[in-house]
């Protein structure tokens, strides 16, 4: 069976903010690191070398193959911002169609910045992704 290869590190998820060398993407990760903080209730935890992970799930396939990964979290690249809500966005088109300039993937919402988007309409995605999760998962907090 394949190893996951998105893990938790022991790398500071601020030394990765500050890291970042594109200035718009820095100031956005570095105001995002406590803003997932008060809307999760979870402190961020570096996943893989760019993705600062918030609380963690367990989950298992039919198939067999099984494991943990980040609840929410959000990611830095050079091409977006990169926002992580598990599993996916299920019935969320309503506030999507609130938050702004986007793009979807099947578990990724890639924004440009966030003066593009409504950060009212984000806390309301993550907080749902998040209830979503505790009810449906095993969560833990790290």
């Amino acid at each position: 069976m394949a190893e996951l290869k998105t893990t938790q590190t022991q790398v500071s998820p601020a030394e990765f903010v500050n890291s970042v060398e594109h200035k718009t993407r820095h100031k956005d990760a570095t105001f995002l690191l406590p803003w997932f903080t008060e809307i999760t209730g979870f402190e961020p935890v570096m996943w893989g070398p760019s993705i600062i992970g918030y609380g963690r799930y367990y989950y298992k396939y039919d198939t067999g193959h099984e494991g943990e990964y980040l609840i929410t979290g959000y990611s830095p690249r050079k091409a977006n911002l990169v926002f992580y809500i598990m599993p996916g966005y299920r019935d969320l088109s309503e506030p999507l169609s609130r938050l702004g300039k986007h793009k979807l993937g099947k578990s990724c919402l890639y924004v440009n910045k966030l003066a593009d988007i409504d950060l009212e309409v984000l806390a309301e995605i993550v907080t749902a992704g998040v209830s979503y999760m505790h009810k449906n998962y095993q969560t833990w907090d790290k």
